[in-house]
């Protein structure tokens, strides 16, 4: 059964959920950093996912960078699984533009984190409303 890292519960928002994935919303408001996370169990490594799965993985990967991409106007956008700090497989979706708070170095330890209030949560879910597809479906509020 797939359980949430407590790491992740914690730093994150629930956004929705992909076929394959969860939808997190890193709650630091210095960037629009998203991360997805296979909805299965024991997974540390994107090599441990079926073969169908992986590639599933980076078709949301990939949409959802394009989607974020432009609804955020990014200049970069940074993707990455690292997994160091908490080790179950998520994949990192990081809107940059130039100038950010961090900006050209990576978000990682940069600044403290700037939670978000309920309206910006608000406004970020009011504008990947209408340009996320039917294959994603949102949390309930």
């Amino acid at each position: 059964m797939f359980v949430l890292d407590s790491r992740l519960r914690q730093d994150t928002l629930p956004i929705g959920d992909f076929p394959l994935c969860t939808l997190l919303l890193s709650n630091d408001s210095n960037y629009p950093w998203f991360i997805l996370v296979p909805k299965r169990s024991d997974i540390s490594e994107v090599f441990q996912l079926e073969e169908a799965e992986q590639a599933q993985l980076w078709t949301e990967t990939t949409y959802l960078s394009a989607v974020l991409s432009r609804t955020f106007a990014a200049d970069k956008m940074n993707v990455a699984a690292l997994g160091n700090v908490v080790s179950q497989l998520h994949m990192h979706v990081i809107v940059r533009r130039v100038g950010d708070a961090a900006w050209p170095a990576p978000v990682w330890g940069r600044h403290p984190a700037r939670h978000y209030s309920a309206e910006e949560v608000a406004r970020i879910v009011a504008q990947l409303k209408p340009v996320l597809t039917e294959t994603f479906i949102f949390k309930e509020d």
